[in-house]
């Protein structure tokens, strides 16, 4: 029962402990045992809770007493180490915040604390959330599930390597540039980019204010799409409808663009996704959505000015502890390659349209299907990716996880298909601003005729 225990969702996880089936107690246990196990090999939680056994021991006794308890009591949850959790280490990978122990809990996670669930720990990500690669100075790298080989993706690497793996059923992540999608597909996962200003990002380091507050957010990662929902309801403070009718509804899919083209694989999953839908009634059509090139191109002149100068101010005379990635990032700060204020400013006003625009074709279209990346998960520290004889660049690689950063828009990753080395393949769904109920009841669908999330070799039930 232990490890049965470990492989349920976060949703049933709940449901059992208010049936008294099971005991928070237990539950915990049980994915402590798991942590001891596998994280050894795939370091993807870096930090755990001390308290979680005695919380676990309080969530049990409330059960016993018959106290009216919340969606998730007693459940196990892991957090992305940017997210601040009250006297417990938050790192965001930089050696400078090696002893960073917050007064505060983020507002996500005092939600799910609120809600009843235990956090278990803090999960491993690159230096400053930078690249997708979960890496850096304090905790080292995290191993792919599925190959240890291969990154876990990043900068939300290490919570979607230990929900794969049955460390944790689910937990929180964050996403400027797909760090929450792109680990998703790398481990074979879902996770959701909530619509910008549905769920509050403060409480991250880097902080998400200022130019950063138009794309990046914090959202739920899980093994299964009903807790998506179930943490999307918790988190955004909102009742969330079951599910939504969606036969006659049209979809779009975005494929390859000019620069970026997908593995067969890929390729393949995307049309299985589609072909789930239309099965369900959805009518999918050929026309290629607007604007999303752009999008992607835009990304660099919107954020990366602000992320330089971030970085610069926050290790302005402490440049010696920053890792290789940030000092690469703080070398750029100084020197000309950054967007002037003007193109900045020309590249919102063209944002600005771009949105429009799509939004007005998405009236009538009110879901894409896309590729998260171009391939599935790349060896540790790899520069590009190989796609049918073309070399491209990592970033530019998973640049179709970036326009719906740069719109705003949601967007959610479920896992589809394999590539020929048993690596997992994510398919992304777009949706329209706060209609994540949408967006979630399609993605069940493609879940369901794609079978899911699938245990990694390592995990053993």
């Amino acid at each position: 029962m232990s490890a049965e225990l470990t492989v349920l969702s976060a949703k049933k996880l709940a449901q059992l402990i208010r049936e008294r089936k099971v005991s928070p107690v237990e539950v915990v246990a049980a994915h402590l045992r798991r942590i001891a196990h596998l994280n050894p090999k795939l370091n993807a939680i870096v930090t755990l809770a001390e308290d979680a056994p005695e919380r676990a021991r309080a969530a049990e006794a409330a059960i016993m007493r018959g106290d009216k308890v919340g969606p998730l009591h007693g459940v196990p949850v892991t957090v992305k180490d940017t997210i601040e959790t009250k006297n417990l280490l938050t790192t965001a990978g930089s050696k400078l915040l090696s002893s960073h122990l917050p007064g505060e809990d983020a507002p996500t996670v005092a939600l799910l604390k609120d809600a009843g669930a235990i956090i278990l720990g803090k999960t491993n990500v690159p230096e400053m959330a930078i690249p997708y690669e979960c890496d850096n100075l304090i905790f080292g790298r995290t191993n792919n599930p599925f190959d240890q080989t291969k990154t876990a993706g990043g900068s939300s690497g290490g919570e979607a390597a230990a929900i794969a793996a049955c460390l944790s059923p689910a937990g929180l992540g964050s996403d400027l540039s797909g760090s929450i999608r792109v680990p998703a597909h790398f481990c074979g996962i879902v996770g959701l980019k909530p619509t910008t200003g549905r769920i509050k990002p403060s409480g991250h380091l880097p902080p998400t204010a200022g130019a950063f507050s138009d794309g990046a957010v914090i959202g739920p990662m899980a093994r299964k799409v009903e807790d998506l929902s179930l943490l999307l309801g918790i988190l955004s403070e909102s009742e969330m409808t079951a599910s939504c009718e969606l036969a006659g509804s049209q979809v779009g899919i975005y494929l390859n663009d000019e620069d970026v083209p997908v593995t067969n694989e890929t390729q393949r999953a995307i049309n299985m996704a589609a072909s789930a839908l239309s099965e369900a009634g959805l009518i999918v059509i050929e026309e290629r959505p607007p604007c999303i090139e752009r999008a992607i191109d835009l990304w660099p002149t919107l954020f990366s000015r602000a992320a330089a100068i971030q970085l610069r101010e926050f290790y302005r005379g402490q440049e010696d502890k920053a890792g290789t990635v940030a000092r690469s990032v703080l070398a750029s700060s100084e020197g000309n390659e950054l967007p002037s204020l003007e193109a900045v400013s020309n590249a919102v006003t063209e944002r600005d349209g771009l949105r429009g625009k799509l939004s007005q074709w998405m009236k009538r279209t009110p879901l894409i299907i896309a590729p998260v990346g171009a391939a599935p998960a790349f060896a540790h520290g790899a520069r590009r990716v190989d796609v049918d004889g073309k070399s491209i660049s990592v970033f530019r690689a998973f640049g179709y996880s970036r326009a719906a950063n740069v719109l705003g828009f949601s967007s959610v990753v479920i896992p589809v298909g394999r590539s020929s080395e048993g690596l997992p393949i994510g398919v992304q769904l777009i949706g329209r601003p706060f209609e994540e109920e949408t967006l979630l009841s399609a993605a069940s669908i493609i879940e369901e005729a794609g079978g899911g999330w699938t245990p990694p070799p390592e995990v053993k039930l």
